[in-house]
């Protein structure tokens, strides 16, 4: 494993945990969580799908030029 990326990793990872403590203290249900929790993925898979749609169109158009 490359020593650059086991910071990143190990932050992720705290992060993830802190989250997951965040969600537990709502003391919700496992369907109101699962719930949440695709809506969450929904939307980070809808930002990276548009980013990723204006680079591919940028790059188009720049081959176009």
């Amino acid at each position: 494993m490359n020593p650059d990326l086991v910071l990143p990793i190990v932050s992720s990872l705290g992060w993830l945990f802190l989250c997951g403590a965040a969600l537990a203290s709502y003391r919700l249900k496992w369907s109101q969580m699962l719930k949440m929790a695709l809506v969450w993925v929904a939307i980070f898979l809808g930002m990276y799908l548009i980013v990723e749609w204006f680079m591919v169109a940028r790059n188009t158009v720049s081959t176009l030029i």
